[in-house]
């Protein structure tokens, strides 16, 4: 196992490709701080972590607001000690096209794909410069490299972009502390985000794909692994395409 001793923070982790990193996380020995906005969702998960015998942890609160991005860094630390591993996942989608786009539209893809990547980085960055050491990674989108063009539009295209901004600026502030700030950016997944894409528009994309399939959740686990771990403890500010050879850049 990989990450024994290490603590993990997941954003949006009730579902999806949340839960699935926690889940893997979990199996390669780390104690997982489960956050969503739903608590069900939430304790669903840890419920299935400590059925594989791992140790879990549900932190419920809206990751835009930056009182609550204290109470749950706080609450993961008091319960593990530390945390060594910052996921930020949560995101949603916005498919409308850009003329249809309503201010309200706009600031509320914003606030979940962007602000609150940059509320638990500053939170995650606190306490990791405390201890000089740390991984942060942002699950961003190949969407924010192409501006769009597989799912979402320019409003999660921008979002996703200003991810990798983010990651990239980070990466070289905190570099000197000793901390790894990474992104990965999936193309097609098979997800609840994703499921009403069918037809000619997903055949046609799936050719574009090397590997001939759209990626599953676990593949994106499985590049958290890696990144999470001691394997990457030399790589910073890059972005990780798991997307089965559709980029290619």
């Amino acid at each position: 196992m990989l990450l024994v001793g290490k603590n993990a923070l997941i954003t949006g982790a009730g579902q999806g490709i949340g839960r699935q990193i926690a889940l893997t996380l979990a199996k390669q020995g780390c104690k997982v701080a489960v956050n969503d906005l739903n608590s069900e969702r939430a304790h669903a998960v840890v419920k299935e972590i400590t059925a594989l015998g791992g140790k879990g942890l549900a932190v419920v609160g809206n990751v835009t607001l930056h009182l609550d991005v204290q109470k749950i860094f706080a609450a993961a630390v008091k319960e593990f000690g530390s945390v060594d591993v910052v996921v930020n996942n949560a995101g949603i989608i916005l498919k409308n096209a850009f003329w249809e786009i309503s201010e309200a539209d706009w600031d509320k893809i914003m606030m979940v794909n962007l602000k609150s990547v940059f509320l638990c980085c500053q939170a995650a960055a606190s306490y990791m410069r405390a201890q000089n050491s740390g991984k942060i990674i942002n699950i961003a989108s190949i969407a924010g490299k192409r501006g769009g063009g597989v799912l979402g539009n320019t409003a999660y295209a921008a979002s996703k972009a200003g991810v990798l901004g983010l990651t990239k600026g980070l990466a070289r502030e905190l570099g000197a502390y000793g901390i790894n700030v990474n992104a990965i950016t999936p193309g097609l997944t098979e997800t609840e985000m994703t499921k009403d894409l069918v037809g000619e528009r997903r055949e046609g994309i799936i050719k574009g794909i090397a590997l001939g399939r759209a990626g599953k959740p676990q593949d994106i686990a499985n590049a958290v692994v890696f990144l999470a771990s001691s394997l990457s403890d030399f790589i910073s500010g890059e972005m990780m395409d798991v997307d089965g050879g559709f980029m290619m850049d």
